[in-house]
Formats: structure tokens, sequence, C-alpha cells
């Protein structure tokens, strides 16, 4: 029995940057020895084992053989006589095909039959083997790999592979689950316009979302924004949720949010009347589609719906701006709406010129919701109740007390504003 460290350990180590987990391969061993030596079997498909004392995993080296479609279709071998340079040959890019000593500590010799550390020192992201086009979801973990390592280039060879392995519907066949799974994780990495940009060039986003393949092309009004392709400005937007390290909801929220500028009738171009709606219908397609988790759904939902009103928020009287929280319920979800917030903040500096800008609207929308959970509904309700008012006429109650507290809210802001502006007599 011989045990290797593999994968990402061995890349990131390589690279310079912080080791989360290790992987482990074990040569020359068969599930019995294993389950001997105490580790705990988990794998499904395949021997994996979990190590007695540290929980990491260790896979029993193995040979694949593609025997359907998609990345399920596949029959997996395992033996003793299994070599360390058959499993890495399976393995997706030549930087996660590189092993190492289970010692290892960054220094030394590495094991790289498949020239790993040259593209690591190149900054190319390719292929180990032909066998890459057997999963196509090494097209969604390379797009990955992309956004992560954002100063890597994708080889020729292996975007030739790809678009292929598009070509032969190969991705049509990707369930669900596993796509929003490295689209979430492609999210949350440092520059995720990096993925949609891979996926787009090599034609599985026109497969996988088509809503956003839409995008490109589709001209924005010059006046607000600078960059003026839909497409460019969604990407900006995108990257500028990383920057501003947003949570999965918000990049998720930011990805839809302007949907529905892909369906604009042409004669109505540059203006996009309307999107916010449509851009809600066609997210919850997507969301249908990809099973999206409910909470980044919801609050995608609200963005698309309500962030051309957020960002005219500014010119809104007390009545309105209730109304506006009300809409986006605010008052009952407010962690909610401060993610919402957040999105539209992404929105607008994700704009030519404006990535430095300030967002006013995001500190005073808050500000608004302060002033209206200030209003105790209880007390409200009680004298209601006192004087036989009850159902929706105590709702209506609430809002106009609600009403009036923001409007106190706004003379006190416009006041201390006035006080603060220098005087020019």
């Amino acid at each position: 029995m011989q045990i290797y460290m593999v994968g990402g350990a061995v890349r990131d180590r390589l690279l310079g940057r912080p080791v989360n987990d290790h992987d482990w391969v074990v040569v020359g061993a068969t599930p019995e020895q294993m389950l001997a030596q105490g580790y705990l079997p988990v794998g499904r498909d395949f021997p994996v084992f979990l190590h007695p004392d540290t929980r990491e995993e260790y896979a029993l080296a193995r040979t694949e053989r593609k025997s359907g479609r998609g990345y399920r279709g596949f029959v997996v071998h395992t033996a003793p006589d299994v070599t360390l340079e058959e499993d890495l040959s399976r393995r997706d890019l030549t930087i996660n095909a590189i092993a190492a000593c289970a010692d290892w500590t960054g220094a030394g010799a590495v094991f790289d039959p498949y020239g790993g550390v040259q593209d690591l020192e190149a900054r190319v992201l390719r292929h180990v083997t032909d066998a890459f086009r057997e999963d196509p979801v090494r097209i969604l973990r390379l797009a990955r790999f992309a956004a992560r390592f954002t100063d890597f280039t994708v080889a020729p060879e292996t975007m030739a592979l790809m678009r292929e392995m598009v070509a032969h519907g190969e991705v049509d066949h990707l369930v669900p689950e596993r796509v929003w799974q490295e689209l979430a994780r492609g999210l949350m990495e440092a520059q995720p316009s990096r993925m949609f940009e891979v996926l787009r060039e090599c034609g599985a986003l026109q497969v996988l979302l088509p809503e956003v393949t839409r995008l490109w092309g589709v001209p924005q009004p010059p006046l607000h924004h600078p960059e003026v392709d839909t497409g460019v400005h969604l990407m900006m937007v995108l990257d500028m949720a990383a920057r501003l390290q947003a949570p999965l909801t918000v990049r998720f929220a930011c990805l839809a949010h302007d949907l529905g500028k892909g369906t604009t009738p042409a004669d109505i171009l540059p203006r996009h009347i309307g999107h916010e709606e449509r851009s809600a219908a066609l997210l919850q397609e997507v969301a249908e589609r990809l099973r999206v988790p409910v909470d980044c759904r919801e609050t995608a939902e609200v963005v698309a719906r309500e962030h051309g009103h957020i960002h005219r928020s500014g010119d809104l009287g007390a009545g309105p701006l209730v109304r506006l929280l009300e809409r986006c319920d605010a008052i009952r979800k407010p962690e909610r709406f401060a993610e919402v917030l957040l999105a539209c903040e992404c929105d607008a500096r994700g704009r030519l010129g404006f990535e430095e800008a300030s967002y006013p609207q995001r500190p005073r929308l808050l500000a608004v919701l302060a002033a209206m959970q200030g209003v105790v509904t209880r007390e409200i309700a009680a004298k209601a109740a006192a004087k036989g008012i009850q159902g929706p006429q105590v709702g209506e109650l609430i809002h106009q007390a609600r009403v009036e507290a923001v409007a106190q809210w706004l003379r006190t802001a416009q006041t201390a504003k006035s006080s603060s502006t220098p005087s020019t007599a």
C-alpha cells in the first residue's frame, strides 16, 4: 500500500496558495485492507474511505471507462495493480494531475507524468488526455478554475475539445443539480466573469443558460451604461459583486437581474421598457430548470423586479418609499433586503467609469427601513381593536404610521443636510 497526495493540495502548494483540504490516492490496496486498518467506507460509486483520525478522504487508485452519456455514464475499475499514472490520467486538467508523497510539504520532487508543473508555470489550463471529453462536468470545472486563477489561459486544443463536446451534445445530458453546484462555485470565485466567458466561447453557455447568452450584443442606453453592451455590463456587475465580497445569494441575483433585456423588442432598443418584469419571469424559469435554492431565487426575484425603482429611490417621498420597502418585504426580511441593496450597488457600480462611485441609495434605504421598524405595530393594533377596527383597516393604520415615521426621518435628514452646507452669503 502506497499513499499519495494529489490534486488541489499539490497544485496550490506549488502556486504558493493556502491549502484548505487534501485529496489522497491509495495504490496497491484492496477495500478489505482499508477496512482492516480502520478506514470508513463512504464512496457510493467507487471505493472512497475516511481516515480513522483525520476524516480526510482516501480513494483507491482507479480507472474509468465510458459507458453512456453525461457525467454518470462510467464504469469504474479499482484493483491493487492500478498504477498512480493510470489514476492521474483520468483527471481533468494537468495542473490537477500532479502527485506527491504523503509527507510532502511543498519542497522536493513530485510525480508529474502529464506536465502539470510546466502548465502551472506557463499559467495554462490544459486537459490531461482525450478522456476529458467523456465527462461534460469538466467543462464547468475548467470554467470555474478560469474564474479562480485569473491569470491562466485555456489551451487552444482544450478549447477546441470543449467545442466538440458541446457540438456532440454531451452538455445536454448534465443533471441540473451538478450544473448549479459548479455555477454556484464559479460565482464565488475571484473573477466570476471569466467562467461565463469560457462557457460562452466553447458554446456551453448557450445550452445551459441561453437567457444569459442572449444579452451579448444587446445595446444599452448609453447615458447610464457607457459600456453599451448588456453582456459586458453583466460581466462587470458579477466582478463587482466579487470585489465587494458578496454572498452567493447576491451574486446569483446579479447574474439574473437583467435577463429581460435579452427579450426587449427591437423597435424600442436601446431602451428596455418593462425589462424588470421580464427578468423576474425568466429568472423563475432558470431557477426551476437548475433547481436553484430558495434563498437565491427569492433574493434574485426582488432584485430583478425592483432594482430600477431602488436606483431611482433618491427622488421618492415618504409614501412611495414605504410602498417600495413593503414590496421588497423589507420589514419581515431585513437581512434579505440588505442583500437586495448590495446587489443593486453592484449593478450601479458595474459600469465603465462608475466602479469607484458611491451608492447613496443603499444607506438611505437602510435608514428608511430603520424608521419603519421603529413603528410599534402591536400598540397600533391594540388601539385599533379597542375601537372595534380590525382586518385590512389595521394594516392601513400601520402603513400610515410608517409613512409618517419615514416623513419625519426625511425632514430630519433634510434639516441636518441644510445645516451642514456652508453658507454662500
